[in-house]
């Protein structure tokens, strides 16, 4: 009978434990990103901290610990969270449900959410499961991270670090939000967007880098009633290549442009509805 070779068993154990130590890390799929901490008590201190430098509303931390439905919903998710990476799967959205209920704030607890996330007001704020926010992320109420698609895998926004969601904002698919984004409010984002830049319409279009923007002394930009309009733009736009295509038929023509129609003196009569003339008699 022939005995084995102790070098060769040497080998295969020392084979064998790389194999183990390599392999361990990568069975945990929801690992938690060495930059976040692991206590949960800092983390959510610093959740309710950063309320005071996004909301000028915030007096005192008992207002914001018990009247702040963006704190409530974010602190069961902390928890949630928790328990769905430790494989306690019906608890997690069991918990979950009931932050539904209590905040009206709809936080899958597979969503994996970064440090000093604020959700203001938060009405009607939705975040799928393989949604990943980033820190000092800034959401407003109506915000959906949804996904476009039922197969499993990564169907779900990912929000870079200081990304701000302007309110009704809808965030759809897989798409990439870069650093510093700012999404205005009601737009509809299904692609990817570059870091620093300004997202407004339907489909979102990115129309205002972070050098054309007035940013605060906490580096939140919240002017959200200065948001430009690229479709009101191209319309303009359009108008005056129209008046001038005028003026050079006018001149080949040897004729003087008409200066006396309805456009130049509006009285709004062409967008009133044809029916609102029989309704005055």
């Amino acid at each position: 009978m022939n005995r084995p070779d102790p070098e060769m068993a040497t080998a295969l154990k020392q084979a064998a434990r790389l194999n183990r130590d390599t392999s361990e890390p990568c069975s945990l799929p929801n690992s938690v990103p060495a930059h976040r901490p692991s206590n949960l008590w800092q983390t959510l201190r610093d959740d309710v901290r950063c309320v005071f430098s996004r909301d000028p509303a915030a007096r005192n931390t008992l207002e914001v610990v018990t009247i702040y439905p963006g704190v409530h919903a974010l602190v069961l998710h902390r928890i949630a969270h928790r328990l769905w990476r430790f494989g306690w799967r019906y608890m997690a959205r069991l918990i979950s449900f009931f932050a539904r209920l209590v905040t009206d704030i709809d936080i899958h607890p597979g969503a994996t959410i970064g440090q000093r996330f604020f959700i203001d007001h938060g009405c009607g704020v939705v975040i799928g499961e393989t949604a990943d926010i980033g820190d000092d992320v800034t959401l407003y109420h109506g915000v959906t991270l949804g996904g476009t698609s039922w197969n499993p895998g990564k169907r779900h926004p990912t929000l870079k670090s200081g990304v701000v969601v302007g309110a009704g904002a809808k965030i759809l698919g897989p798409v990439t939000i870069g650093r510093n984004a700012r999404i205005a409010a009601n737009s509809v984002v299904i692609g990817d967007v570059s870091a620093e830049m300004t997202v407004v319409g339907i489909p979102g279009r990115m129309v205002l880098p972070k050098s054309d923007r007035r940013i605060t002394a906490q580096g939140i930009d919240l002017d959200h009633h200065q948001m430009p309009d690229p479709v009101g733009k191209a319309i303009s736009c359009l108008l005056e290549r129209i008046d001038d295509l005028e003026k050079q038929i006018a001149s080949l023509k040897k004729e003087t442009p008409h200066a006396s129609s309805s456009c130049t003196t509006c009285n709004d009569t062409c967008t009133e509805p044809a029916f609102a003339a029989e309704l005055t008699l």
